[in-house]
């Protein structure tokens, strides 16, 4: 039986939540480096190593959009010609625990692949933490598992 277990990465790339926005968007740049492919979402563990949310290209895209002027004021405060350049510097005040997603599904490592490959496919999601006893053991990227089923079927 092939469980979350067996195609989890038990290394990887995490934030923690007072983390800028700023600094995340360098730590997903160097983890990109490192892994050797791009890195569109990190963990947000906090100091006992309990997950309290994930940070994903898609949150940093969302705060780039003029709808997030909650967090930095009102598009009339803005020169629109500096807007970018006005985001990019509030990014370097605005925390990972303001943006990211904290409503998270996690599966334990018992957690049957084809259960895996359900939750993925119906809530949409490319990566899915795997978690016991409150503690992170690692995640399952999309991906792997699609690569995973690639090797069995050749």
């Amino acid at each position: 039986m092939v469980t979350a277990e067996n195609i989890m990465n038990t290394t990887f790339h995490s934030l923690q939540p007072e983390t800028t926005i700023a600094e995340a968007a360098k730590r997903f740049k160097e983890a990109s480096i490192e892994e050797g492919r791009r890195v569109f979402g990190m963990m947000v563990i906090d100091k006992n190593n309990h997950l309290v949310g994930i940070l994903s290209m898609y949150d940093i895209l969302l705060f780039f959009q003029p709808k997030h002027t909650h967090i930095w004021g009102e598009m009339s405060d803005l020169d629109i010609s500096g807007l970018l350049e006005n985001i990019c510097n509030k990014s370097r005040d605005i925390r990972v625990s303001d943006i990211m997603s904290t409503e998270i599904t996690t599966v334990s490592k018992d957690t049957h692949l084809f259960g895996v490959l359900e939750i993925m496919n119906k809530q949409h999601i490319r990566r899915v933490p795997v978690v016991e006893d409150e503690q992170v053991l690692g995640i399952v990227y999309i991906s792997d598992l699609f690569f995973h089923l690639v090797d069995k079927m050749i």
